[in-house]
């Protein structure tokens, strides 16, 4: 066995051969699709080519990743495991490429809640855009725990959403301040213990509804209906009432259209966070310098916050 003399950090193994990047990639997309035959049409390569990756990696690892259920595949439990390996090293790279380039031509990947994506970043995106237009900006609409999934994988730089995980490693940067309020249309006498309209799995917005609703005895009904859109619309409609951001409903409630219920335990205070990861890119702290600075973006500006050590 080699002795290692003290203070000495031995040479790392290389990279097996089999783990290419596009192996990797391939096997994020099956991943993704649940199907050899959509992985490889995204790909623009056969099936048998797709399916021939995958057995590189199964080989090299010595464990199944996917095994068949139905008309699709699924992964196994070991494949599961290396997905969340194979995107972080995938995320990684690229975040690291763009750690590297100028700021201002560099590549900025966002984050972003339905709620905000609607209501808050569109300013902060056209404002931006205009003042770095070679910034290559991308960016991604999903529920907040999709989001700091993505962004503890570094496949997103910057995440625009609801308080960050506790102890998650993440650093929120800047806030804004929001409120969640309770809205119905016409006359609201008892509603809020009628039918409550939730959004998709996975929001805060539903976690939040769903813990003010164990208040209640018995429990009101709930209908899913997905988007915050979808929930202001049955709203609207005399569906029921829903939990909803106060600034995304402004205009209903000035013009009458819905009203506000009352609702022990509410109003709540839920501020948007911009969060990174410990490491942001170039392009990250040129955004985040950007949306809080009330010269560029006016009223729209977020409130930046002391740097810290993620905790």
């Amino acid at each position: 066995m080699d002795e290692q003399r003290p203070g000495h950090i031995s040479t790392p193994p290389p990279l097996p051969s089999a783990l290419t990047w596009a192996r990797l990639q391939t096997f994020c997309i099956v991943l993704d699709e649940g199907s050899i035959t959509a992985a490889a049409d995204l790909l623009m390569v056969s099936p048998p080519a797709v399916s021939a990756a995958i057995g590189v990696l199964e080989s090299e690892l010595g464990t199944k990743l996917f095994t068949r259920a139905g008309r699709g595949i699924v992964p196994t439990e070991a494949g599961e495991v290396f997905g969340g390996y194979a995107r972080a090293l995938l995320g990684l790279v690229e975040q690291a490429r763009a750690a590297v380039r100028d700021a201002d031509r560099g590549r900025l990947r966002v984050g972003v809640v339905t709620t905000a994506a609607e209501t808050l970043l569109p300013r902060l995106i056209a404002s931006f855009t205009r003042a770095h237009p070679r910034v290559e900006l991308v960016l991604s609409v999903a529920p907040r725990d999709d989001l700091f999934a993505a962004l503890g994988h570094h496949e997103l730089d910057v995440v625009l959403a609801g308080r960050p995980p506790r102890g998650s490693g993440f650093i929120s940067r800047a806030t804004r301040g929001n409120s969640l309020v309770v809205v119905g249309a016409g006359d609201q006498t008892g509603a809020a213990t009628g039918t409550w309209l939730l959004r998709e799995h996975g929001s805060g917005t539903r976690q939040t509804a769903e813990a003010l609703l164990t208040g209640f005895d018995p429990r009101p009904p709930v209908l899913t209906l997905g988007t915050q859109g979808a929930c202001v619309a049955g709203a609207r409609e005399g569906l029921g009432v829903t939990l909803v951001h106060s600034n995304a409903v402004a205009r209903e409630l000035a013009s009458g259209e819905l009203v506000v219920v009352d609702v022990p335990g509410t109003p709540l205070d839920r501020p948007w966070h911009l969060c990174t990861g410990p490491m942001p890119t170039r392009a990250a702290e040129l955004f985040i310098r950007h949306v809080t600075d009330p010269t560029l973006v006016a009223d729209a500006a977020l409130l930046p916050l002391p740097a810290r050590d993620p905790r």
